[in-house]
């Protein structure tokens, strides 16, 4: 999944960049409070770590700008004001959490979680379908039978995007968005060979390309596992391409 990072402190943003990418997550690192309302506005992120002591603009103007906009992404606040007040008061702003520095790093991704599911409109660990769950602490997707599939983290940002809203259709940009931060190099064909290989494991029936449209995931019924030929009825990368 994709997050921003809104952090003057380069040794604290790289410590983030690299401890985030190995749990399976893109980090978009803005330095100052104006540059990080640009990326907040412009981007699609699953939830936004945010500094309050920031050059150029205050982390909490920044939160009170895009709480006013309507923008509802998951904030984290991070950040050394640990005083009783500066908690409410971030809070009050419109933060979903706050976590004082220093902090583990697996408190910090346990917190990131939980704003996701609760934005998502649940407290419980997974999301999806009764057919099809994604299970956001162990990054797996349980399927009927009991069986789990463990997913890369490309396959875990892509099925959130897609079981947050089971039925909803999600364009290539949007999820090309979802998936890939800036640093990324992605090729025209990327997201393809990513759905590709997931329905090759799921069964074609578990990622349905709505032609001229996007993908989506059945909001009735989601995957069945074995059935079906095996590359009769998957479309090769590239094919289908909206």
């Amino acid at each position: 999944m994709r997050a921003l990072l809104v952090e003057d402190d380069e040794m604290i943003a790289a410590s983030l960049r690299q401890g985030l990418a190995r749990e399976g997550w893109s980090l978009d690192w803005s330095a100052d409070g104006l540059s990080g309302e640009r990326a907040l506005a412009d981007g699609a992120y699953a939830c936004v770590l945010l500094d309050l002591g920031l050059p150029g603009q205050e982390g909490t103007a920044l939160l009170r700008r895009a709480r006013a906009r309507g923008d509802r992404t998951p904030v984290v606040v991070l950040t050394a004001r640990d005083g009783l007040d500066d908690r409410v008061a971030g809070l009050d702003l419109g933060a979903d959490d706050y976590l004082p520095k220093p902090f583990a790093l697996r408190e910090l991704l346990a917190r990131m979680r939980a704003v996701v599911r609760r934005h998502g409109g649940t407290a419980q660990p997974c999301i999806g379908t009764p057919q099809l769950q994604l299970d956001l602490a162990t990054r797996e997707l349980k399927l009927q039978g009991g069986r789990r599939e463990p997913l890369s983290a490309r396959e875990f940002a892509l099925m959130h995007a897609l079981l947050e809203r089971p039925g909803a259709v999600l364009s290539r940009a949007q999820l090309e968005q979802r998936l890939y931060g800036w640093d990324d190099e992605v090729s025209s064909n990327a997201l393809d060979v990513l759905i590709y290989g997931l329905r090759r494991r799921l069964g074609p029936e578990a990622i349905r390309n709505v032609r001229g449209l996007g993908w989506r995931v059945s909001a009735a019924a989601a995957a069945a596992p074995g059935t079906g030929p095996a590359d009769a009825a998957l479309p090769y990368p590239g094919h289908g391409r909206d």
